[in-house]
């Protein structure tokens, strides 16, 4: 099921099927912000990454002493989530532990999604609590796309990732298989504030960046300045990626407090770096803040 709320600026649409935003759109000009989730180039919108970002270590973990599946990024986007409150600016949903989370991942938790309008700024906010574990590890990191070109009048050559500050972006490699491989660490550029999107960009897909020192990151309309901007600060990594599909329809930043595993890494869950570790009672939450300036 779809909610709605919005502000003088913006309308948001939330489906508690993932707590997934499916829609942003601007009052002033009815202009969809968010990429529609066509499946046949990539069927999502702004997933929600949970209990773990990318990969498992050959595709399974051991937890508490039993071996579990597991696909890419985790099972919060696929399961149904429950609305918990609503105001005319906010939404909140939670999904908890139950037979159907447990049979893919044997921990109990609480997830709690806050989206919250400020303006042109869409606030979410995702919280994990620990109702009862005598730890509780997890990943967890937002995944939204963004659509591109802003209009009929443009193409996607005419767009750049732009930073607040001066940047040598070091990133991580998951090649050739979705896993860190642990030996190839390079500069995606140097000295700079931007990142031009060329044809090439994703050819081999995405682009995990390591502790920038930026405190926004925006993909830039450069002969307009329309922009839309995520808040990345205290976010280790941060990535850059678009479905491998000429032109570009959508690209996403995605802001991650952890990372996928590793290729000849433990297959064991209290193994894997975490973005946190909660004792009973214990919560943690993290925000992302994006700002459509367009």
């Amino acid at each position: 099921m779809q909610y709605h709320i919005e502000n003088e600026s913006l309308r948001l649409t939330v489906d508690t099927h993932g707590a997934e935003a499916v829609s942003v759109r601007s009052l002033a000009d009815g202009a969809e912000m968010l990429w529609c989730g066509d499946p046949a180039v990539w069927g999502r919108h702004a997933p929600i990454l949970f209990p773990y970002t990318g990969k498992l270590t050959g595709g399974r973990m051991i937890a508490k002493g039993k071996e579990y599946a597991g696909g890419q990024h985790g099972f919060a986007r696929d399961m149904e989530h429950t609305l918990t409150a609503q105001t005319d600016r906010s939404l909140t949903f939670e999904l908890r532990a139950d037979e159907a989370t447990r049979a893919r991942w044997p921990y109990d938790f609480v997830l709690r999604s806050e989206f919250r309008l400020e303006g042109r700024t869409v606030r979410h906010t995702l919280t994990v609590e620990n109702p009862s574990e005598p730890v509780l590890r997890f990943g967890i990191g937002y995944h939204p796309a963004f659509a591109i070109p802003f209009d009929d009048a443009h193409t996607f050559t005419d767009y750049e990732f732009r930073f607040d500050e001066l940047e040598s972006p070091l990133c991580v490699s998951c090649l050739p298989n979705g896993l860190l491989n642990g030996t190839d660490f390079h500069y995606l550029a140097r000295n700079t504030r931007s990142i031009p999107v060329t044809d090439s960009l994703f050819d081999h897909d995405s682009h995990c960046m390591v502790n920038l020192r930026s405190k926004t990151l925006a993909i830039v309309e450069k002969d307009t300045g329309r922009a839309v901007r995520c808040g990345i600060e205290g976010y280790p990594y941060v990535l850059i990626w678009s479905a491998l599909h000429k032109p570009y329809r959508f690209l996403c930043i995605e802001p991650w407090q952890s990372l996928p595993g590793e290729e000849n890494g433990s297959l064991v869950w209290e193994d894997r770096p975490c973005a946190a570790s909660l004792g009973p009672g214990e919560s943690w939450s993290t925000t992302l803040c994006t700002t459509f300036d367009r």
